[in-house]
């Protein structure tokens, strides 16, 4: 039997599955341990029924997801408003290391998933899927991608994506506290840190409320970047030949605009204004992707799957320990800002802070540098090489 779920009833399943993960991930210590995100919770867990459904009731749901491509469309947008290079100035010298290290993972997370794709038979656009796309990327840039590589010929990427980004989020929690640890007492190291400063933002406004105004005046510029890069990405495909996803475009359009901004002050960006709309955004849009996911495509390709992310793994924590360490000074921050790595690494921003807070209360002192470079490199800055990467690479496997 096929039940559709139409456009409205999708929008209001959709909120309450939002409202439902929020609440699960905050209250169950499963969720909350791991720092799994509430979309994913939510979503995921409506995808299990549907997957019950199907398997044991002969009952398949289809879900109007129309509304989920402008909901990523403004995510990803929010994300290019909020990448300041001017941010590196404030970092200094660690936060540039740090950074070139963090776009170091994901050239070579892709380059190790593609090579062992190819080594053990499936679409090497999986192996891009188990790479930087789910691991340094998390489940928002799983959920973004997942498509894309569907169109280009990968059945069930999105499915794998997810499913990677989902053990990236354990993997990273387990062995980021305790390989920060390893470091510290292997090393004899002293338990202090210094003061990198406070973070300023040139041509933001992070003091004033949200009101209607401020969101008014934020969502229109945010359609605007919308439309003018996902015209220029479609402009870039037909001149080139390659496939730019039109929430690329928009993100490269809206980091230009942010860096110009910066210093010509046309526009002031409301810094809690941006926020909500991209966190209602990322919600809306990843909670839909999750619900919609079709947890049966991973049927044959569990195996294959695990190899990689394992090989991934392995490589991230030797790349940690042995190499970053080092640059990074062999020192105290040095040590929770690799905790703080495996965290982002391989799940997202909120497990690194988590990670590096764990360490921080163990050894009685908060990295004050950790809990500002991470979190730039791992939220913002990233993305600025990371994404293009990723669509470079999808281009050239397919």
């Amino acid at each position: 039997m096929q039940i559709e779920v139409g456009l409205v009833s999708s929008v209001a399943l959709t909120l309450l599955l939002l409202l439902f993960g929020a609440w699960a991930a905050r209250s169950w210590r499963i969720f909350s341990r791991f720092a799994i995100p509430g979309p994913v919770v939510g979503g995921f867990l409506f995808a299990l029924v549907v997957l019950a459904l199907r398997e044991w009731g002969s009952i398949e749901l289809t879900i109007d997801t129309t509304l989920q491509s402008p909901a990523m469309l403004a995510f990803f947008t929010t994300i290019g408003l909020g990448a300041s290079l001017s941010l590196i100035k404030t970092g200094g010298r660690v936060l540039v290391v740090y950074l070139v290290a963090c776009w170091t993972v994901a050239i070579f997370q892709n380059l190790v998933g593609i090579g062992l794709a190819k080594a053990l038979g499936i679409n090497e656009l999986l192996g891009i899927m188990a790479g930087a796309v789910s691991l340094e990327g998390g489940h928002g840039a799983a959920a973004a991608f997942g498509p894309t590589a569907e169109e280009l010929g990968a059945q069930g990427a999105t499915a794998v994506a997810i499913a990677a980004a989902t053990f990236g989020l354990i993997a990273g929690s387990l062995i980021g506290g305790p390989l920060a640890t390893w470091l510290i007492k292997r090393n004899k190291l002293a338990v202090e840190t210094r003061d990198i400063g406070d973070v300023q933002e040139r041509g933001v406004d992070n003091t004033s409320e949200v009101n209607e105004g401020s969101v008014v005046a934020t969502a229109a510029v945010i359609g605007v970047v919308v439309v003018i890069g996902v015209y220029l990405g479609k402009l870039f495909g037909e001149w080139t030949g390659y496939s730019l996803p039109g929430y690329v475009g928009a993100m490269l359009i809206a980091i230009i605009l942010r860096n110009i901004n910066d210093t010509a002050g046309w526009v002031e960006i409301h810094g809690k204004a941006l926020k909500l709309i991209s966190d209602v955004s990322l919600g809306f849009f990843l909670t839909q992707a999750m619900m919609s996911l079709k947890i049966w495509d991973l049927y044959d390709l569990a195996l294959p799957l695990l190899v990689i992310l394992l090989v991934q793994v392995v490589a991230l924590v030797a790349f940690v320990a042995l190499i970053v360490f080092r640059i990074l000074g062999k020192n105290y921050d040095a040590a929770v800002i690799c905790g703080g790595m495996m965290g982002h690494g391989l799940g997202g921003t909120p497990n690194a802070v988590a990670n590096m807070d764990a360490v921080g209360r163990k050894h009685g002192l908060q990295s004050k540098v950790a809990m500002v470079v991470v979190p730039l490199s791992g939220a913002v800055l990233i993305d600025v090489v990371a994404l293009p990467w990723i669509v470079f690479c999808l281009n050239w496997v397919a």
